[in-house]
Formats: structure tokens, C-alpha cells, sequence
């Protein structure tokens, strides 16, 4: 069985001619000379580094799609006919008391310091892509009032055309920034928070010291890797001159605008982007506690980590030395999960995938715990995209995991109510859309209950933000059945025993028990009784 078929994917706009393809290869069977295209192997023949990288950019989020042996879809959510767990203290449970819509989603995350939100979801980084610079401004007020925490990514300064430096090559001023920052800031209450991530080259340029004498931004985030999927934290440019200043500033540009063929084919056309990359961290115990240290005295009162889909190896490095810095937040970033723009290759077949990982990550963490070793609290990211997957996410790393990160799901309603903003504008309304309403109220459900809450200020609000809130709202209720199902009434007393594996390779790996193992103990102590 194969698990992915290469050579053509919509992702890179290839395709195969024939309906007949080799499965290792994904060559058709029967390659024709004179074929006009367009597998990825005919389309590198003349375009070549270009095939790596989903498109076009800045256009599309892209996810990967290659089929594991083992999902979260392996497993199903366990049901109970009494009890009820975590109800609000001095309330007794009984039929009216225990109602779904009071369940309690709210979590928390931090070693000292908490940082609350109202469902257990935050954003992926939205980092120097430039579909996340377009909708920022609907992410970041989305993020607000839907009351999670958003994670600006790395580069965000770096790739500022605006950037200016001092004599040192530090930053001392960022208006894209500034703008991502005060964005968030105009609707944040006391849930969620803004966190800045840091790669080589932000660390470089000082964006650290300049968000926190600036901003006084409370938390900040180390990445272990560049971008989303290891290899460098990519992004295209269209311009000769903004791919020279991207490499003064430091960054690896591709192909290089600094030599003489290279700008000849710029000039014919042949060449009409370039490839700004970050590099490649090196971590050590020692490096890793220092710049924690480092980042704790310039100011940050909490500092996070994303780590992505490496080896275990890095896993155990990632929970051990977080242990021993006391991080605030340890999010571990499974394979395949979607991107703004990474490697289509790597994509798909690089790294652990989430399943295995979130696996790896509960059995390392008892581990340390049976030692007496305190874990910090974790974030699973890497696909999910719903409140049943976020519940077995959660459930099949408690304790431990408080969060799920999710990238292209909370991005989507953001850019979905942007569009619908423009075809309200335009009065060019997809039937898709005009069933439910022909205006703003018609057609969010959410409007008019934000209307309320904000009666000043609802023109603010981008309806690509009210996108996300509504997305939002569905998810918190729809995450409030299921738990009631579970007769959990707090995220706090969610647990591995609240589901059960389908397959027995799905035990093997998560160690949650197989469907016909799961309370059979119990289950025959009642029919012995």
C-alpha cells in the first residue's frame, strides 16, 4: 500500500497525463516523448527549483497530504451514561446542572505566570509570508476577541522593507511590527496573549530587545528550526533590489541577485523570483539555557518553544531542557501540518508524524515525571482542524498537553470573511454565500452578539476577524458536547482513559487501549455481580 503518490499534486499545479501511474514513482505508465506536460518531473525540466514550492505565493496555504498508517481518526472518544466530572464547586450534578452548554473550556498555560484562553487553540506562527502580512489584520483582532493567543513568527522584522538598523546592525525601528503588535492589542482582554517567535537571524538583528523596550511584550518564543517544515524559513520576492537588501540584512538568498548571470536572467525573464532563506539553528544543553537566561533578563516574563517534527532524539532535548529552564510552553510541531511556504518534498516526507510524536512526548514526559522532574506544559500542533481531534489531542497527552496549535484552520475563516468583506463591496456574491443573506448581519451568525459586546467599535472589526470568532464559537460548542459526553465539565479532568483505540497498532503506538480491552475489567465486574 502506498501512502503517497509523488511526481503531481495540485500544490505545485502538476498533474499526471495518464490515469495509469507507477506507485513508487508517480511516473505515468507510459511516458510518451512529446508529452506536453505537466508532471513535476516535465515541469523541473524547465522551470527546476521552482517545483520544490507550493503556489503561487502568497496566494495559498498549502497542506500536505500524504495518508499515515496511524491518525487521530484511529482512535474514537469513550461516552458514559452517569457521573460528571469537573463541575463548579458547591453545584451538585443532576439532569439540569449538567448541561453542555456550561462546560467549561477555558485553559491555561505557564509555569508561574498563566496565560488563559477561552478554548484550548491558538495560532500557528504567522510569520514573513505574505498571505500572513495580508490578513494580519484579520487574524490578530480574530485571535483577540475569539480570546486565544497568536504566535507572531520569525523573520517579521528581517523581511520589513521598512526595517531600520543602527550602526550595530540592531533593529530600532520595525513599523510591520509595530503595526502586528498594536493590531492585536486593540481588542485583547485578559485571554490570550501576543508572543514574538525568534530564529537566527531575528536573535541577529535584536528583534528581542526591540519588542521588549518598545513594547514591553511580555513573552517570547525560541524556535528550534527555521519555517515551518526545518529547512529555512522561506519566502519569494519579485524584485531584483528586494532580494539584495534581504541579503545585506543577512539572509541566504537564492538564486543569488548578487551574481552577473543571475541578474542577466532576471532581465530576460527567465528568472521572476527569489528565495530568501533562513539558516539552520544549532542547539545545545548549555546555548539553550544561557539565551533563556539571556531573554529572562531583558525583560520577558515567560518564554515559550516550537519545536518541529525532528527525531527523538530532539524531542527528549526539547522536554528535558525546557524541564530545567522552566519554559512556559513547549510546542511540539508533528508532521505533516500545512504551510505558507515549505518544500513540497519535505512536506510530505519529512519528520515524525503528529500521532507518533504526541506518543513520544506523553512517554518521555512520565518518565521525567516518575523522577520527580516537573515537564513544562505542552502544545501539540501538526493537522488538526477540528474540536473532535483537539479533544483526543488533548485527551491522549493529559496532563501534559494544555493546547493544540493549529496553522491553515484559523487562518481559513480569517481569509474566508475578508473575502466575503470584498464580495459584499463588489455585490458580486457567490450563491455559496448569498443563500444565507446579502448583508454583513444575514450572513455571520456571530454579528449581531459582537454588535453587543463591542457597540462602539464593530466597524473596527475586519469581517475576516468575525470569521474567526464565529469559527471560534462553533469550536468551543461543539468541544462542549463532546466533553459533556465524556461527562467531563472541565478541560482539567480530561483524560487518556476518555477514549479508546480502534486498532491495535494504534495501541501499540499511543498505549491508549484497544476498543475490546477498554474497561473490560470493569465491564465484567458488572456482569459478575
Amino acid at each position: 500500500m502506498n501512502l503517497r503518490r509523488p511526481n503531481a499534486n495540485e500544490a505545485t499545479g502538476t498533474t499526471n497525463r495518464s490515469r495509469d501511474v507507477v506507485p513508487m514513482s508517480g511516473i505515468c505508465s507510459r511516458c510518451v516523448d512529446g508529452c506536453k506536460g505537466s508532471c513535476e518531473i516535465w515541469l523541473s525540466s524547465f522551470r527546476g527549483r521552482e517545483v520544490l514550492y507550493p503556489g503561487p505565493f502568497g496566494e495559498i496555504t498549502a497542506g500536505a497530504d500524504k495518508d499515515y498508517p496511524i491518525d487521530y481518526s484511529h482512535l474514537n472518544i469513550q461516552g458514559y451514561a452517569r457521573g460528571a466530572k469537573g463541575m463548579p464547586e458547591g453545584v451538585e450534578a443532576n439532569p439540569d446542572t449538567a448541561v453542555f452548554q456550561d462546560v467549561d473550556t477555558r485553559t491555561e498555560y505557564g509555569w508561574d505566570i498563566k496565560v488563559p484562553m477561552r478554548v484550548p487553540i491558538f495560532t500557528g506562527a504567522l510569520g514573513s509570508t505574505e498571505i500572513a502580512r495580508a490578513n494580519w489584520e484579520h487574524f490578530a483582532i480574530g485571535a483577540a476577541i475569539a480570546g486565544i493567543t497568536l504566535v507572531c513568527g520569525e523573520n517579521v522584522c528581517g523581511v520589513d522593507p521598512e526595517l531600520v538598523l543602527d550602526h550595530d546592525g540592531k533593529v530600532t525601528s520595525s513599523p510591520e511590527m509595530d503595526r502586528r503588535i498594536e493590531t492585536y492589542r486593540k481588542f485583547k482582554d485578559k485571554y490570550g496573549e501576543l508572543l514574538v517567535q525568534l530564529n537566527v537571524e531575528d536573535t541577529r538583528l535584536g528583534t528581542a530587545e526591540y519588542v521588549a523596550s518598545k513594547h514591553n511584550l511580555e513573552t517570547i518564543e525560541l524556535k528550534w528550526g527555521q519555517g515551518a517544515k526545518c529547512i529555512g524559513g522561506e519566502i519569494k520576492v519579485g524584485s531584483l533590489d528586494r532580494a539584495n537588501q534581504l541579503k545585506d540584512r543577512g539572509y541566504i538568498v537564492l538564486p543569488d541577485p548578487g551574481v552577473h548571470e543571475v541578474q542577466a536572467a532576471f532581465q530576460d525573464g527567465a528568472i521572476k523570483e527569489f528565495e530568501r532563506h533562513s539558516r539552520l539553528g544549532f542547539v545545545t544543553r548549555e546555548e539553550f539555557l544561557e539565551e533563556v537566561d539571556r531573554l529572562r533578563d531583558i525583560g520577558f516574563k515567560r518564554v515559550t518553544l516550537k519545536t518541529g517534527a525532528y527525531s527523538a532524539v530532539e524531542l527528549a532535548m526539547a522536554i528535558r531542557y525546557g524541564a530545567e529552564a522552566k519554559i512556559d510552553l513547549l510546542t511540539i510541531d508533528g508532521a505533516p501540518g500545512g504551510t505558507g511556504m515549505s518544500p513540497w518534498p519535505m512536506m510530505n516526507e519529512w519528520g515524525i508524524p503528529t500521532f507518533y510524536i504526541e506518543s513520544l512526548a506523553y512517554q518521555f514526559a512520565e518518565r521525567l515525571r516518575q523522577r520527580g522532574i516537573r515537564v513544562p506544559d505542552i502544545a501539540i500542533a501538526g493537522g488538526f482542524a477540528d474540536e473532535a481531534n483537539v479533544f483526543k489531542g488533548l485527551a491522549m497527552g493529559s496532563p501534559y498537553v494544555k493546547a493544540v496549535c493549529m496553522g491553515r484552520a484559523l487562518m481559513i475563516p480569517g481569509m474566508v470573511g475578508k473575502s466575503i468583506a470584498k464580495w459584499l463591496e463588489t455585490g458580486e456574491i457567490p450563491k455559496t454565500v448569498s443563500k444565507y443573506g446579502r448583508t454583513r448581519e444575514e450572513i455571520f451568525v456571530c454579528c449581531e452578539e459582537l454588535k453587543e459586546k463591542y457597540p462602539d467599535r464593530i466597524d473596527e472589526i475586519p469581517l475576516g476577524a468575525i470569521g474567526i470568532y464565529t469559527y471560534a464559537q462553533k469550536f468551543r460548542t461543539g468541544l462542549q458536547q463532546i466533553m459533556a459526553g465524556t461527562r467531563n465539565f472541565s478541560l482539567k479532568t480530561v483524560g487518556r482513559n476518555d477514549l479508546m483505540a480502534l486498532t491495535e497498532e494504534a495501541e501499540e503506538v499511543s498505549g491508549i487501549p484497544y476498543v475490546m480491552r477498554a474497561y473490560r475489567d470493569a465491564a465484567e465486574a458488572v456482569l459478575d455481580s
